[in-house]
């Protein structure tokens, strides 16, 4: 029985055996093969990678079964970094152009998790379609697919390699010493090489790809997993760039600062003239504060790689960021998040001159959280969210004063002295709270009395 479960608003992601098996891979690449054909042409071409776990080889198998039946002709490029995957559907292949991309990835999740993230016509397939598909696929399940893994072979990978090349090579030879760490993900399949070819200073942790994950989690969001990389940083080096597991999302950091993307996002902003940038409702608001004041247009919207890759689409933005280290460059490149092609962006910054822990000194002080999880339900999370609107409309006593609701993902309450957020997460059965403040206090102050209001939303459910 195949769960509804393992389709979400960003991907379809599941325990493989349990929940990605043979039958329930099969029919994704058959269906999906459908939508392609359908809003494409026929006989279109699906460009196809896939990470280090175990069973992505297999997976890509199954996969390719059913994308073979409904029609489309698959280019496999082995495994690969998720950008490769995303860069790949914007060549050509001796005369074949992709119409749509699949990426076999389980991401940050543990090793027995592995999961797809698609494309058609360079836009996500993600939200509402995603569901759909589920719907077709649980609906269909009887239908028999047999085994065709046949493929052609790409090879995206030196293509991508060449063009980072070209396009850094003011970057050759450059002094500054710095520390990667893979993770034991995918970066390396590509990054060592385009370091190694613009002779940069470098070292590195864990970069052989191994989907068992032996050396840490490779989920770079997470202080505990950067703890190598630190070390490092306490000798000669002096920045340090850390992937998660598909090497979509950066960790960047200097001897002083964990530099989080909604700081990056002023940092490059800051070298742009008026640049338009879309971050999502985590972004710290002195990242649209000093980007706005400085003639450009920061624009706040959902959290997701999926929603800011249309709405750069939509707005024809200059980047997008995400505090967790998604980084969306549109104007020098494709408008994907792609954390190898993040690293020689911020190399580049570097290397013009930029004293990054001298910039972040210079910004203003605030003092955010982490972002700390409420669990619930999938059932109630988003009922949560809309009795927590109403709520708002009328506060209990004692309630900081409000001075506006942006909703456009759950709640982001603006008080005097910050701003505390309150969204359901799109992927596990928890609200996603974050506050922050000019000072510690008056940010738990904000966190005690939005949890109290949670606590008494839940109450009149």
């Amino acid at each position: 029985m195949i769960k509804k479960s393992i389709f979400r608003e960003y991907d379809i992601r599941g325990i493989v055996g349990e929940e990605l098996n043979e039958q329930s891979v099969k029919l994704l690449g058959y269906f999906f093969g459908l939508e392609v054909v359908q809003k494409t042409v026929k006989n279109p071409y699906v460009v196809v990678g896939y990470d280090a776990r175990t069973h992505s080889p297999e997976l890509f198998g199954y996969l390719t079964s059913g994308l073979q039946k409904a029609g489309c002709q698959v280019l496999g490029m082995g495994m690969v970094a998720t950008g490769v995957n995303y860069f790949a559907s914007y060549q050509e292949f001796d005369g074949m152009t992709p119409n749509a991309s699949i990426m076999i990835t389980g991401s940050h999740n543990p090793s027995e998790y592995n999961g797809f993230k698609m494309t058609i016509d360079h836009f996500p397939f993600f939200g509402d379609d995603i569901y759909a598909l589920g719907d077709l696929i649980i609906a269909n399940q009887s239908i028999e697919i047999i085994t065709n893994e046949n493929f052609i072979e790409i090879d995206a990978k030196n293509l991508y390699i060449d063009y980072m090349v070209e396009n850094f090579s003011h970057l050759k030879g450059m002094k500054d010493r710095f520390i990667i760490d893979g993770g034991n993900g995918v970066a390396d399949t590509v990054l060592t090489d385009i370091l190694n070819k613009l002779e940069l200073n470098y070292d590195s942790l864990f970069m052989t790809p191994d989907g068992t994950f032996p050396n840490h989690h490779p989920d770079p969001s997470e202080e505990k997993n950067l703890k190598d990389i630190k070390k490092a940083l306490d000798g000669d080096f002096e920045y340090g760039f850390a992937y998660d597991g598909d090497a979509d999302r950066i960790a960047f950091l200097t001897k002083k600062h964990n530099v989080k993307g909604d700081i990056m996002a002023i940092l490059f902003a800051s070298t742009m003239d008026k640049p338009t940038v879309i971050g999502e409702v985590k972004c710290t608001q002195v990242m649209y504060d000093i980007i706005n004041s400085n003639g450009g247009n920061a624009i706040m919207y959902k959290t997701g790689h999926s929603n800011l890759k249309v709405k750069i689409k939509e707005t024809n933005a200059d980047f997008a960021a995400e505090v967790s280290g998604h980084i969306f460059f549109n104007d020098r490149y494709y408008g994907f998040d792609d954390a190898v092609y993040a690293t020689f962006r911020l190399l580049e910054l570097i290397k013009n001159g930029m004293d990054i822990d001298k910039e972040i000194d210079a910004l203003p002080k605030t003092f955010s959280t982490e972002e700390i999880k409420v669990y619930t339900t999938e059932e109630e999370k988003f009922i949560l969210i809309a009795k927590l609107k109403e709520l708002l409309q009328n506060p209990p006593a004692g309630f900081p004063a409000i001075k506006g609701i942006v909703d456009v993902d759950g709640v982001r309450v603006v008080f005097d002295k910050g701003w505390g957020l309150i969204r359901a997460s799109n992927t596990t059965p928890v609200l996603v709270t974050r506050f922050e403040s000019t000072d510690e206090l008056t940010a738990k102050l904000y966190e005690e009395q939005l949890n109290l209001l949670i606590k008494v939303a839940k109450e009149q459910l």
